[in-house]
């Protein structure tokens, strides 16, 4: 499965980057791509491509505010959850993912 996704809390800082690593370790050992961009305090970073976009099976938006960009997703099924349950379960969502693509 390909994904692509967003991270964003509040504050732009601590979960934004926790919830981005946990993402990135949870895809991986289940053998999925993943691209995670970052957004908060320290603006856009990871910016995603609109190539990665396009080959994404799912968007994956993890965040506790709104965040900018949602439009580039038009056309792709979008999961939108809080940041605390990806820092708390990210296996769990990955499993979630992958059934809601069967």
């Amino acid at each position: 499965m390909k994904i692509v996704g967003i991270a964003a809390c509040t504050a732009g800082i601590a979960h934004t980057y926790i919830a981005q690593e946990k993402l990135l370790q949870a895809a991986k050992a289940r053998g999925h791509e993943i691209h995670v961009e970052t957004q908060g305090l320290a603006g856009t970073q990871d910016a995603l491509l609109s190539s990665d976009i396009q080959a994404a099976d799912m968007v994956l938006i993890a965040a506790d505010i709104k965040v900018s960009g949602r439009s580039r997703f038009t056309g792709k099924r979008i999961v939108d959850v809080p940041t605390s349950l990806v820092v708390k379960s990210p296996n769990k969502l990955m499993e979630k993912l992958e059934e809601m693509l069967k």
